[in-house]
Formats: C-alpha cells, structure tokens, sequence
C-alpha cells in the first residue's frame, strides 16, 4: 500500500475507483478515423457522420428491409458437415463450430431488449415478408460466418430460399457478402455456383423479380454468379465488388489500378450496378423496384394475411416500478 492510499479517505477511494467500461463503446470511423458511440451507430444503422458503411447483421438487415420490423423465419436444410475430412491447422467442423457461437452470441447481445427469432446454422440467413407491402422472400450472406464463402449449406439455402418465393409468387431479394467459394469443400463449393444459376432462371421463367443488394464485400464466386445475375442490382455505398483483389490484378497486368476501382460507384459508372443508395434509404429503394417489378395485380399473397412474427424485432423495455418516496 503506497502513501496515497493511507491518506485518502473510503469515500473518496470509491470515486476514484477505476470503472469497467465495455470494449465495444467506441467504434472507428474508417473513412475518417473519428470514434463514434455505438449506440448512435445503431440508430444510424451503422453508417458514421463520415459516410462509411459498417458491416452489419443479418438480423439488422431484415429490420432495416421488412415492413414493421416483423418476419416470418425461414428453416433451411442440413447438408453434410465435411464431406471432404478436410483439414488444415484445425479441423473443418471445428470451424463450423466456432463460427456458430460466433453468431450465436451475437444474435443474444442483438435481442437482450427482444425480437423476432432467425434460423441460422451457416453463414445464409431467410425470411419472409413485406417490404413496402410487397411479399418478398429476403436471403442475407452473412461476411461474420466464415467470411460468407459460399459452400453447400450456402448452395441449399439459397435454392430454399428461391423455391419458396416461386410458391409463395413472391419477389426474391439477396444480399450478398462474401470472401467467395469455402475452400474446405472443394470443388462441391464451385458446384453451387451453376446450382443457384438454375434457381435463378426458374425465377425468371416464372416472371418473379430477383433483386441483388451488393454489400462490402462481394468477392470471388458469388460475384461470378448469383450477385450479377439479379433483374436489378443495388449497392450500397463504397462497397467493394469484385471477383480477385486489386493487389492480385496489379501483380498481373502491372499497371496501377484508377481510384476507387472496384467499388460500387465505380461500378454503376461503368454500367454493371444499377443504383447506389444509402443504407437509411435502401428499404425506400427496394420497394419502389418492386413495385414496379411486382405489381399488386400479380401478388397472390396479397389476399391473405401472412403468418409473421407477432412481436416487432426490438420489444420495449417494461417500464421501471416507481419507487415510494419516504
């Protein structure tokens, strides 16, 4: 005990305790560098003062698009676990694992004040709903699951996911996140890729719109299928949209690459997205496309009531029993 301790009264020790402070309160603006409070992040949807737009949850996605924050989740299939027994510095299924309680984590500390339940074992998460009272079966790549790298259990839920809007006469939206194809599958990875293609044209064939939501990143595999094949492709600002990184195409051609390529307003520039909008204006966005993609005309649904999640994603707090005065 030093001479400080012995001369400083209780009281004052106790104010000058050192507090705990959560690690995550502070976030850093990678456009800018400014740190910001998490908790206005959240009610920005994570888009800083400076205009960067942070990675978010599928479970934010899905409150950002569907009508009332309500959904109904979607169960989509099992596949096997390591087709291949693959292994590198660690085994595949303890990867699988790990990534799990990954987002499983993630999901509690999301609805500690309550919310809608999500149905996710890989890194594709779906829902139904209504985005501007259009029907829409809406599947999110989540980048926090592995990267987002498009696997078999990628493969399964999105063919789900599109069967389901060809029943239900519903528009198909994806967003895409992803490093490309999961190396631990192997060529059953590459495999999905023709695989979504052919869901794809049986949504064209039954005259079903198909809109892409290209978010940071969208690499590799997925960018060479299903994220460039949509009727119409949004993307969200800064978002980097590519098949092979800038360093790998430099190293190639050996020629300096022009500012900001490969990111989405480069893109729409050269004509391969269509719309860049902010992500406080994307749900505005989407619902105009599809209604004119999918007029009330053509929406069976429409008739009856969709079975959604009764409670809105984020409940309110009860309120604090008021206390006596003496």
């Amino acid at each position: 005990m030093n001479w400080i301790n012995k001369v400083t009264p209780p009281g004052l020790k106790t104010m000058m305790s050192k507090k705990d402070t959560p690690d995550d309160l502070w976030v850093k603006c990678p456009a800018s560098g400014e740190l910001i409070y998490r908790s206005d992040l959240e009610q920005s949807w994570y888009v800083t003062p400076a205009g960067a737009h942070l990675r978010i949850s599928p479970r934010m996605r899905f409150r950002i698009l569907f009508d009332d924050e309500r959904w109904e989740p979607i169960s989509l299939p099992q596949v096997p676990l390591d087709p291949l027994k693959f292994k590198d510095d660690k085994p595949y299924p303890a990867r699988l694992k790990a990534a799990r309680a990954k987002v499983q984590n993630r999901d509690i500390k999301e609805t500690e004040e309550g919310g809608a339940p999500l149905l996710q074992e890989d890194c594709m998460v779906a829902a139904y709903g209504k985005i501007g009272g259009v029907p829409a079966v809406v599947l999110v790549q989540d980048f926090d699951f592995m990267g987002g790298s498009l696997g078999m259990a990628a493969g399964e839920a999105f063919i789900t996911a599109a069967q389901l809007a060809l029943a239900r006469k519903s528009a198909f939206v994806v967003c895409t996140a992803s490093g490309g194809a999961r190396m631990q599958e192997g060529t059953l990875s590459l495999m999905q890729m023709p695989r979504t293609t052919l869901a794809i044209n049986d949504l064209a064939d039954a005259k079903l719109p198909y809109v892409v939501i290209l978010t940071d990143p969208t690499s590799g595999g997925v960018s060479a299928s299903y994220a460039m094949l949509g009727d119409v492709h949004i993307a969200e600002p800064g978002a980097m949209i590519a098949f092979s990184g800038p360093r790998v195409i430099e190293q190639t051609i050996r020629e300096s690459l022009p500012k900001g390529f490969q990111r989405s307003e480069f893109l729409r520039e050269k004509g391969q997205v269509d719309i860049v909008v902010d992500r406080r204006k994307l749900k505005a966005t989407v619902a105009r496309v599809l209604g004119h993609l999918l007029p009330v005309s053509r929406r069976r649904d429409d008739r009856s009531a969709l079975q959604l999640t009764p409670p809105k994603t984020h409940a309110p707090k009860p309120p604090e029993p008021k206390v006596k005065p003496d």
